[in-house]
């Protein structure tokens, strides 16, 4: 099900954005109150969308933004660290150019859906035997285990953990993106450009 907020994420409280945490690590609510303690499932898709700036104009060469300085890195703090650390993918989105508009179209829905159809059943496939049935269901521990012998494939990883640009937390949904990535080409396992992709989307830096 699909529920639109109709607000950037930074609009919201602090306070408000810092309880998503734990439903996206564990997929469960948990509340605890004096008379015991009620957990939910809470297993969903998130997607969270954010202006540059309050003004939502400091994109492109921002001529025409009003914000401070300040009231930029106020309005961006807003989403901390250990919750963007839980978001797999974050792409940053250019203004449309003109020669934009005037270029190939994309492909068709019907297209990319088929595509992703066959990913999720190759996923299935593969974790066929496990309590899993998605990628992002499976434990980094598992998937560190799948690689361990590929250490080439991992190389851009580890970079990234040592360089402190990566948790070990991202590292693991790094691995996640990774195979996706391979499913969605067609490929059994991942190869070291498919985890080079798959770091790309999550830290919006190559390796």
């Amino acid at each position: 099900m699909y529920f639109p907020l109709g607000a950037e994420a930074p609009e919201f409280g602090s306070r408000v954005l810092e309880t998503l945490r734990q439903p996206l690590e564990h997929g469960e609510l948990v509340i605890h109150r004096s008379g015991g303690t009620a957990r939910f499932p809470a297993r969903f898709q998130l997607v969270l969308a954010a202006n540059p700036c309050p003004c939502g104009m400091a994109s492109s060469k921002g001529l025409e933004c009003t914000c401070t300085p300040l009231a930029r890195r106020r309005y961006l703090g807003r989403l901390s660290g250990p919750l963007l650390d839980r978001v797999d993918l974050q792409v940053g989105v250019e203004a449309v150019a003109r020669a934009d508009m005037r270029g190939e179209r994309g492909e068709r829905t019907a297209v990319v859906a088929a595509r992703v159809a066959a990913a999720r059943e190759a996923a299935r496939a593969r974790l066929a035997g496990t309590p899993w049935t998605i990628n992002a269901e499976v434990p980094g521990t598992w998937l560190r285990e799948l690689l361990r012998a590929r250490w080439s494939v991992m190389r851009d990883v580890d970079k990234a953990l040592d360089a402190g640009t990566l948790s070990l937390r991202g590292a693991d949904r790094v691995l996640r993106l990774a195979y996706t990535v391979a499913d969605l080409a067609g490929r059994t396992e991942p190869t070291a450009s498919d985890v080079g992709q798959a770091l790309l989307l999550r830290t919006g830096r190559p390796a």
